[in-house]
């Protein structure tokens, strides 16, 4: 009973940090809001939970990492994916090695080897905080897009980093050799493995729906275990479990280009997956929030570590690493984005300050960072404490929560007013394909209905709707074949039409939910009617 009262605290606690961050008079992005109150039941009640990294790991990182692979848009992924690598994996090196010799000369008492595990964990960056930010301060689609084609991979290459390192710590010896090839073996096996299991799910799926139709709510199901099977997978064959999640969503992207699946499988399923992301990505930073008494409880004998005794020290170390990090990483970026994403020609300009500088505020650090942290081992293997364990954990924290707020503050001042370097117009690509369209479904009215009145007394009727339908389409294909100064007409009449056309199912839905609190019609018919009302409003509102 206590378990399920916490579970439902904490998805409480998601809804209700929602509600806070839109009432709050100033802009608190959602995480921090969360990472609050989880803060808050932890010194209230009297629950604490114990966060199994292997359980943390397996019930939010696989579906969150799958849906970002899912819905980022390949071809403006792989458009900039010299900079998309060198940002989750030089970037990632980088950082383990500045980080480690950093915080090693910083706090000599932590071990070389658990300084640059440190250094691992506070590598890869957090869309989840990023998108949460980007909510109230809109960043540039490429910009995006390059940000979490960087954390979908960057988680990957940071925790194989950590994985190293701690065998470093433990055996006390490191071979670049090894861990290069035992890299390659992790990211190679772990894109195959995701990317092989989801195309043999969706041939299988179709050849079933082919055969005995298609059912929605099983279609449903089959996407949300595909992570979990991919992860489990590539972890059982000790390849990387969280590639093979983004992996699996990318080709699920891929796989959907196909159009088998049903257009109501596609809404629902989209529905499901909205819900499952909001509640993840929720429960994720109040956990956090809720990890904050327990760890700072100890903070006093972390402080002993460092050869201090003042908890300010603790303090001062947090905020010397975000900076460090920021530095490395505007370094980084700066180099990356002259050499690759934003050169054009010879001509072309260079991305100034401003843009390097919101590219590093963005990296934002959050769950990978929580759950690596904790996989830290609790001893060595002669039965000793592992050292400086719990000072990790107290500073990974700390980096965290100072990256939100850097970001939460820094970011809307360096977007504010930024120019991103043009980006060719799609309009015409848009309009060719819907004239394309327009053209395929003239002629399938055309074939269907010579096939269906074949031999029919009633062929006059088919003949006459057809070519009604196809005058509409025929019209459709006019209008966007229109001079260009006749468009800008053309789009105010739509919204005209648009907006009468919401306001008049607005008035439908009123006038159905009077009948049935009038009893003038049935709750069944209602929902199938408003379902239908629905689903016109949410074409006509996309």
């Amino acid at each position: 009973m206590e378990t399920i009262t916490l579970v439902l605290t904490l998805l409480f606690a998601v809804v209700l940090s929602g509600i806070l961050a839109r009432l709050l008079p100033f802009s608190v992005p959602r995480p921090l809001v969360q990472i609050a109150l989880g803060a808050a039941i932890g010194l209230v009640a009297d629950w604490r939970v114990t966060l199994d990294p292997d359980i943390f790991f397996l019930l939010f990182l696989p579906p969150l990492l799958f849906l970002d692979g899912w819905r980022i848009p390949p071809d403006d992924m792989f458009k900039d994916g010299v900079t998309i690598l060198e940002l989750a994996l030089g970037l990632v090196v980088f950082t383990v090695v500045g980080m480690g010799f950093l915080i090693h000369w910083m706090i000599p008492a932590m071990p070389l080897a658990v300084a640059f595990a440190l250094a691992a964990v506070v590598s890869p960056t957090d869309p989840i905080a990023v998108s949460a930010i980007a909510q109230r301060t809109p960043i540039p689609k490429r910009m995006m897009h390059i940000l979490e084609g960087e954390s979908l991979l960057n988680d990957a290459s940071g925790l194989v980093c950590l994985r190293f390192a701690v065998a470093a710590a433990l055996t006390g010896s490191f071979s670049l050799g090894a861990a290069a090839l035992n890299f390659l073996w992790v990211a190679i096996g772990g894109i195959v493995v995701g990317a092989g299991l989801t195309w043999l799910v969706g041939r299988a799926k179709e050849l079933v729906a082919r055969r005995l139709g298609e059912e929605s709510s099983s279609q449903i199901l089959i996407s949300l275990l595909i992570p979990f099977g991919a992860y489990l997978v590539a972890e059982h064959l000790h390849c990387s479990g969280i590639l093979a999640a983004v992996a699996a969503g990318v080709m699920m992207g891929f796989i959907e280009t196909r159009g088998k699946a049903l257009a109501v499988t596609r809404i629902r399923r989209t529905t499901v997956w909205d819900l499952i992301q909001f509640t993840a990505n929720g429960i994720i930073f109040v956990l956090l929030g809720e990890q904050l008494p327990t760890i700072l409880a100890g903070a006093a004998d972390s402080v002993r570590l460092t050869g201090h005794h003042g908890a300010w020290w603790l303090a001062v170390y947090i905020v010397a690493i975000n900076v460090a990090l920021a530095a490395l990483r505007f370094v980084w970026v700066w180099f990356s984005l002259r050499l690759t994403s934003f050169r054009r020609a010879e001509d072309s300009p260079r991305p100034n300050w401003r843009l390097v500088g919101a590219m590093s505020f963005a990296g934002v650090r959050g769950a990978i960072t929580l759950a690596g942290v904790l996989t830290l081992p609790l001893a060595m293997a002669d039965g000793t404490a592992f050292p400086g364990r719990d000072l990790a954990i107290l500073l990974a924290m700390g980096v965290i929560i100072l990256s939100l707020i850097a970001a939460s503050i820094g970011l809307p001042l360096m977007m504010r007013g930024l120019e991103m370097p043009a980006e060719p117009s799609r309009d015409a690509e848009i309009e060719e394909a819907r004239r394309a369209a327009a053209e395929a479904a003239i002629a399938e009215i055309e074939r269907t209905q010579h096939q269906l009145a074949e031999g029919r007394k009633d062929a006059d009727a088919y003949v006459n709707v057809a070519s009604r339908l196809m005058d509409l389409y025929r019209e459709r294909i006019d209008n966007r074949s229109s001079l260009p100064e006749a468009m800008a007409f053309l789009r105010r009449d739509e919204r005209i039409e648009r907006d009468l056309r919401l306001a008049a199912l607005k008035a439908e839905r009123g006038e159905i939910f009077r009948r049935v609190r009038q009893s003038e019609l049935g709750s069944e018919a209602a929902r199938k009617l408003v379902r239908e009302l629905d689903l016109q409003e949410a074409r006509l509102a996309g």
